[in-house]
This record gives structure tokens, C-alpha cells and sequence, in this order.
């Protein structure tokens, strides 16, 4: 991006150039994104759920935890609480943020929770909380990354300085 700058620079005056402006603005979005990221990275903690845990912090739902519970039709469920880069639908990985992780925070066993959904309210009966592993996938490029990547370099023809 920095080489596609460098070449719309060199094509006259800036202030009508609009492979300039486009590329000067680009470049900014991509240069906010990685502050964001390593902010993200520098504030990351990583949390150990199988840690032993004493009094309230072993009985309760907190991050990390692995929640069984009961929705009001009776089927029961299983969740692990996870942060938001972690979430994982289809493996019950869901998020402290999401409306069920934060119904179940702080709730114990045989504590009643209400569900605020999109869709109603609903009660929720906990009926385990535990911790334990917790497995992650580990992160993978998106398909058709590398892709995207090659129609982002200087297109054929163009010179750059």
C-alpha cells in the first residue's frame, strides 16, 4: 500500500489525485486497524479455567466457565463462557458479552436466570456450572485470503519510486 502511495504521489498535484486520496485513506483505515490490534494484544490476559478456584469464584458463572441449564420447555443445554474473539456457536462457545453469557454470569446452581432475547423474555434454570478445558480453535486463514491479498498489490503497469 505503501509503494501504491508512493507511485499516485508522483502523478502531479495531490489535491485532485484521486488514486492519492483513495490510497492515503486506505492506508490510514489499515494503519488504525493494526493500533486497535495491538492494543487488543497488549490488553489480552489469558485466563485458565481448569485454575483452581475458591468460594463464590468456583460455584458461579464467571469467564471461562462451562454451564449446563435448562430453558423453559425443558431442554437442556451446555455453554462455555468465552470472550468475543472466541465465539464459537457450533461448539456452545459463547461470549460474556452475548445476551445468554450475560444472563448467566454470577448465577449458581439451581439459580433461575432471565434470558432478555430479541424474542421475549425467558427463565433459565442452571444446572451446572464447572470448569474446565476449554478447547479453542486455533486461528486459521480465512479461505480466499491470499486471494484478496494479490488484487491489493500495484496493478501491471504501474511505476513505482
Amino acid at each position: 500500500m505503501v509503494e501504491v502511495v508512493a507511485w499516485a504521489a508522483g502523478n502531479g498535484d495531490r489535491s485532485e489525485n484521486a488514486d492519492y486520496q483513495y490510497s492515503k485513506r486506505r492506508l490510514r483505515q489499515i494503519d488504525g486497524r493494526v493500533r486497535f490490534l495491538t492494543k487488543r494484544i497488549e490488553a489480552a490476559e489469558v485466563v485458565d479455567p481448569e485454575a483452581p478456584r475458591t468460594g463464590q469464584r468456583a460455584t458461579r458463572v464467571f469467564f471461562g466457565a462451562t454451564v449446563r441449564y435448562e430453558n423453559g420447555a425443558g431442554a437442556e443445554r451446555v455453554v462455555s463462557i468465552v470472550g468475543t474473539d472466541e465465539v464459537d456457536l457450533e461448539r456452545g462457545h459463547i461470549s460474556w458479552a452475548s445476551p445468554l453469557g450475560r444472563a448467566l454470569v454470577k448465577a449458581a446452581e439451581d439459580d433461575e436466570v432471565v434470558l432478555h432475547a430479541p424474542g421475549g423474555d425467558e427463565t433459565l434454570t442452571v444446572l451446572e456450572v464447572r470448569y474446565e478445558r476449554i478447547v479453542v480453535e486455533p486461528f486459521r486463514v480465512p479461505e480466499g485470503f491470499e486471494e484478496s491479498t494479490k488484487q491489493m498489490q500495484i496493478p501491471t503497469g504501474w511505476q513505482t519510486k
